[in-house]
């Protein structure tokens, strides 16, 4: 008589999360069901799915409470493309490699009137981001709290275009990204000159690129990199401690909580989006 092996650690967490979302995700998920390696290669060939052009994105599945109605799309529906549900507003907000989810969550009643998109690589983080919000929503259901934040999977060092306009985005989080020690991973920092112009792209005039590290050598590169760049100028320190999304960045991350526990030292630096110069 063979007696059946007990379940692997994998196999636990694929159990869980099959329940939690067949529980329907009132109760919010926990963390070491969700566990992945701390960072993932932005160059392997992940398999992502992404649009082809920010026209053919369906947001409407990450923000049913914001879908328009008929009414509202009357004059506005793209003829071409008669199927793809469209939202109320475009989203304006991007937390870049967002993690477990931690600031998204603390901003989504601070930015009541703005819709937050997290973006992660890793998947089972992805996956944890979603539930949690799904969580939040279920459980905030008559007030209709966190329905203005999602996530999603996605490498924006090789798609952010894929998924927002010229110019539709006003706010862009980047928190504690890896920062690749060696000097030949510089390459797949999150920050570099050929970035900053596609972040450029994406951000309105006047929007705001926001970093945070634990890593001092890292936060030089980034504020070199934004301060070499011509659609970027450095925010002033006391604009800087009077933003409340700065404010917010500090404390909500779940790396920046790490970093207090172990009393490091979190640089910030903020950069605004500057108008284009005219054409000659």
């Amino acid at each position: 008589m063979s007696s059946q092996a007990p379940p692997t650690k994998r196999q636990k967490r694929e159990d869980y999360r099959k329940a939690h979302k067949e529980d329907g995700l009132a109760e919010m998920p926990k963390k070491k069901f969700y566990r992945q390696r701390a960072h993932a290669n932005p160059f392997s060939d992940h398999q992502l799915t992404y649009p082809a052009s920010p026209d053919l994105m369906d947001w409407a599945t990450y923000y049913p409470a914001y879908v328009a109605s008929s009414a509202e799309l009357s004059e506005a529906r793209d003829k071409s493309k008669p199927n793809l549900r469209l939202l109320k507003r475009d989203v304006t907000v991007a937390d870049i490699g967002c993690g477990f989810g931690g600031l998204l969550v603390a901003l989504a009643p601070k930015l009541p009137d703005e819709l937050l998109i997290g973006m992660e690589i890793r998947t089972q983080v992805t996956e944890f981001v979603q539930d949690r919000i799904t969580a939040l929503r279920n459980q905030n259901a008559e007030s209709g709290l966190y329905q203005n934040i999602a996530c999603l999977r996605a490498n924006t060092m090789k798609f952010l275009p894929n998924f927002f306009k010229k110019a539709q985005l006003t706010k862009v989080f980047l928190c504690f990204p890896d920062p690749h020690f060696k000097a030949r991973k510089h390459k797949a920092r999150i920050v570099s000159s050929t970035l900053n112009s596609e972040y450029a792209f994406v951000m309105k005039a006047g929007g705001i690129v926001y970093t945070i590290t634990d890593v001092e050598d890292l936060h030089r590169w980034m504020v070199q990199h934004f301060d070499e760049h011509p659609s970027f100028g450095r925010v002033s320190k006391e604009e800087e401690d009077g933003d409340e999304c700065v404010k917010t960045m500090m404390v909500e991350t779940e790396e920046g909580k790490k970093v207090e526990r172990n009393k490091g030292e979190k640089f910030v630096a903020c950069f605004r989006r500057l108008e284009d110069p005219p054409w000659p």
